[in-house]
């Protein structure tokens, strides 16, 4: 099948290779020349797990290619993605600007029958929107093709992005009654069911809700956690103990119940506040995400609190060297898009204090970020030289069973502030670590 996908962001770049893998013939576009360019020459912009041998391969076997040329790939396609940023504004609303632009150059060439299809995430009533600018453009031309638009969000988790693509727990397709779309996506997206994960098929506007509804319920589930560790510090509860007491229940299960310090990325508070967004334009007070989205806000700030706590006040923290590991958000991307470690890194700098940081793969996004205001270490022991305290940001593999002699050796005073409870606080005293973690008995 001919396909484009107009986008070559994270979305877009993972879609468009997972189709060519599957033997389609894909052209990715973007407007970014120097992007494109990269991408010919085989660089690809984000850090995604396998994402580079998957291109490099299509690429390679003439399967995938990469242009700024929006009306040649669309002329060639009967199937065009619409895979764009929708960035929150100030408001938490979505910005649409992007897809319905990209909506009105699908419009403007195309050549006979299209299936238009909303890949970024929108909110309901977005797939009305792309229908209007279409067929707008289409009047302007005098142009009669029909055309089908179809809303299909997307399901990737950063990090294991192919293995989601590849294999998804399901497929939403939302689609217009009376058009050929419903069989056409079916057919796409055969050969990533084989194993009888369902292809959902429901109208537009529920597929659009369905990605915002997925991503709240994840949302709810990491702050209500972390709201439960905060009051088992208080009541001597661990929350580890907690959460594998409440997981083994089938009708809770044990995903995302990890307490920590706040989720982040591109998903999770882009989508709560354009669904809190949405809720109030409709007259409706979405009081549970209200809360989820505050307690988040407020959980990326628990570390820094222990660590003034443990210094007896902000002022004690000036002139202090802190190791940091872990920049992203999460393990296995460079993403820092809304990631705690950049609260608590400013919230430190603020005070005084002095950063060190590593991170796998994330060094470069967070110099975009702080340029000279921190200091960065290729390998996370060289940042513990001289520091008088350890922070874990994010729970990398290879931060989980480090040498810990070589680490209090390295550093001032034996201190950890592990914003991911990724060690055992028991053992940790046992080695000699004053160890201070988020809801466990220490």
């Amino acid at each position: 099948m001919d396909v484009c996908v107009v986008g070559s962001g994270y979305v877009g770049l993972v879609a468009g290779a997972c189709f060519a893998d599957s033997g389609n013939d894909v052209i990715c576009v973007d407007i970014d020349e120097s992007k494109i360019e990269n991408l010919n020459k085989g660089i690809v912009p984000i850090y995604e797990p396998g994402l580079e041998e998957l291109i490099k391969r299509n690429v390679e076997e003439k399967r995938l290619t990469f242009t700024t040329d929006v009306k040649s790939a669309v002329e060639k396609s009967l199937v065009c993605f619409i895979a764009v940023g929708t960035p929150p504004g100030e408001d938490g609303s979505a910005d649409l600007q992007y897809v319905l632009g990209v909506a009105r150059d699908i419009g403007r060439n195309m050549n006979g029958y299209k299936v238009i299809v909303d890949k970024s995430t929108v909110p309901v009533g977005t797939a009305d929107k792309v229908r209007e600018a279409v067929a707008g453009e289409l009047k302007k031309r005098g142009a009669g093709y029909g055309f089908g638009v179809v809303s299909n969000p997307e399901f990737l988790k950063e990090g294991a992005a192919i293995d989601d693509f590849m294999k998804p727990d399901r497929v939403v397709i939302g689609v217009d009654d009376g058009t050929d779309a419903e069989e056409i996506m079916k057919e796409l997206y055969e050969p990533f069911v084989r194993t009888d994960n369902p292809i959902l098929i429901m109208d537009v506007r529920s597929a659009e809700m369905t990605k915002y509804a997925a991503n709240a319920k994840l949302a709810v589930r990491i702050s209500f956690m972390n709201e439960i560790a905060n009051l088992c510090e208080k009541v001597g509860a661990d929350v580890n103990s907690v959460r594998k007491g409440i997981g083994s229940d089938s009708r809770i299960g044990h995903s995302f119940l990890f307490a920590g310090i706040g989720y982040g990325g591109s998903c999770f508070p882009k989508d709560v506040k354009a669904l809190c967004k949405t809720a109030a334009e409709n007259d409706y007070d979405f009081k549970i995400l209200d809360a989820v989205e505050r307690v988040n806000e407020i959980q990326k700030g628990v570390l820094v609190e222990k660590i003034t706590n443990y210094y007896c006040g902000e002022k004690n923290v000036k002139g202090k060297t802190f190791a940091l590991w872990g920049l992203s958000f999460k393990p296995r991307t460079d993403d820092m898009r809304e990631a705690p470690s950049i609260v608590i890194i400013n919230k430190l700098l603020d005070m005084g204090a002095n950063i060190v940081a590593h991170d796998p793969v994330a060094m470069g996004e967070a110099r975009h970020i702080f340029n000279d205001r921190i200091e960065y270490r290729d390998i996370n022991y060289d940042a513990l030289e001289g520091a008088d305290a350890l922070l874990i940001v994010t729970e990398w593999n290879e931060f989980r069973r480090p040498n810990f002699d070589r680490i209090k050796s390295l550093m001032k005073k034996p201190v950890i502030f592990d914003g991911r409870n990724i060690y055992n606080p028991r053992e940790m005293k046992k080695l000699g670590f004053e160890y201070f973690a988020v809801g466990r008995k220490v």
